[in-house]
């Protein structure tokens, strides 16, 4: 298919892996030999011919396109915690991960939970980010009544609750202050599933000890249950979609498996790779998040959830802290690591290593992330579409190195791991943003567009 077969475009890609929707009609996707030619930032022609009479060609022979990977959770911190992370050098990061849009968490300083914080992080943005972007609006008691009319605004993704608490001071916590944010508005909800109440009970557990291998013992499986046991019943009460966050136990993906009609899964990078207690004796407090990363058994369920369709999209749960705050001791240090630029390299070397097959990938970092939100001309690779592409080697081994990673925090759990699969380009719109390791130009980047129906 061709927009119009009289222009000339801009870009095209030829002799390229390209992983596309099923021409014949099914929800699949395939993995075709073929050109895409660009256009005024879109994608113009798909098919043998598309790249002829391009102002400018990419030979992408060995290489796989991707429709533009998005992250779906990562905290950049701007306002108020710039010392560790913002737009700028986490957009940056995205963009040399092959990321193309990033979905941004409201829990900064001041939090995003008002109109007017929603709109200071879009000015802060102009000019400045490198990926294109949206932001959360953050759930508190006081602004319930508000909630319904925020998420309408073009440019948010959702509603983020946090039924416990994390980085920040955004905190839902009792059925009835959830129950009556549920019942407002009407796009999908986006929760931090651990419950609050047993959180508190078990801090004990941990205080003076020193030891960060008990934070997964702190905040065991049960907290993370008994929140989203919680969250399901209220959700069908309310009849509201919810998004479950970084969901981390068996337990879980055995319960949300089974309820695809009110529930959406995420996981993390992280958890699909790391495992305790190795990761808390070999990386301490570096290895610390919210919710934990859990023992290996844990892990393979995760693994079964990704395999059998429970878990709909991967977000790297990017959330920086300084080299000098993770250093703190446990339980002082805060939760958080790097991630959205590591995102893409871990799960394509988890690809070579037969855990899943690059499709299903695409899915899980592209389709699903925009059908689930409403993106607008993201997330296929489709004539009229917004030109988002990443490029990958599957072929390529690297070693992830502290050095490498741009973030201000500097560091990341997967430094020195060895990986096959590497993001080689990024395009935005048309734009290649990265090629071969080295940012081009200039930040691009603009608020991703949400059809404000969708759920």
């Amino acid at each position: 298919m061709i927009l119009d077969p009289n222009s000339i475009p801009d870009l095209a890609i030829q002799n390229a892996r390209v992983v596309l929707p099923d021409p014949h009609g099914s929800d699949s996707l395939k993995i075709v030999e073929t050109s895409i030619a660009i256009k005024d930032g879109r994608i113009h022609a798909i098919g043998d011919r598309a790249h002829e009479n391009a102002r400018e060609v990419i030979d992408a022979r060995g290489w796989h396109v991707l429709p533009g990977a998005i992250d779906t959770q990562v905290h950049f911190r701007e306002p108020g915690l710039t010392h560790k992370e913002d737009l700028e050098s986490g957009t940056r990061g995205a963009v040399m991960g092959g990321i193309t849009a990033v979905f941004e968490m409201p829990n900064t300083k001041p939090p995003t939970t008002t109109g007017e914080a929603f709109e200071e992080k879009l000015r802060a943005s102009e000019e400045r980010i490198w990926c294109d972007i949206s932001f959360f609006i953050g759930a508190t008691p006081e602004n319930t009544d508000e909630l319904a009319n925020l998420e309408m605004h073009p440019n948010c993704c959702a509603v983020k609750i946090f039924m416990g608490s994390s980085t920040g001071t955004l905190l839902v916590e009792s059925d009835e202050d959830l129950l009556r944010i549920l019942k407002t508005g009407h796009r999908r909800v986006a929760v931090h599933a651990e419950d609050e109440y047993r959180l508190r009970e078990r801090r004990a557990l941990v205080e003076e000890k020193n030891d960060v291998r008990l934070h997964p013992v702190w905040r065991d499986e049960q907290t993370a249950v008994q929140a989203t046991e919680r969250l399901l019943r209220l959700a069908r009460e309310a009849k509201r979609p919810v998004h479950v966050l970084h969901v981390t136990t068996a337990e879980e993906m055995e319960i949300l498996k089974n309820a695809r009609d009110i529930a959406t899964v995420e996981t993390t990078p992280q958890h699909l790779t790391l495992a305790a207690p190795e990761c808390y004796e070999r990386l301490g407090t570096f290895a610390q998040m919210n919710p934990p990363i859990r023992d290996s058994r844990h892990r393979e369920a995760l693994w079964k959830a990704v395999a059998n369709g429970t878990v709909t999209v991967l977000g790297s749960d990017h959330a920086p802290h300084t080299r000098e705050e993770k250093s703190r001791p446990y339980p002082q240090s805060p939760s958080g690591m790097t991630g959205v630029q590591t995102l893409l390299p871990i799960m394509l070397n988890h690809v070579n290593e037969g855990r899943l097959s690059l499709e299903r990938l695409t899915e899980l970092v592209s389709r699903n992330a925009a059908r689930l939100y409403g993106a607008i001309g993201k997330g296929e690779i489709r004539v009229g579409y917004d030109a988002d592409l990443t490029l990958v080697d599957l072929g390529r081994e690297e070693t992830i190195s502290n050095s490498w990673i741009q973030s201000k925090a500097g560091w990341t759990p997967f430094d020195g791991m060895k990986v096959r699969g590497w993001p080689v380009a990024t395009i935005i719109r048309g734009h290649v943003v990265m090629r071969e390791g080295q940012l081009l130009g200039k930040p691009i980047g603009l608020p991703v567009r949400f059809q404000t129906g969708s759920q």
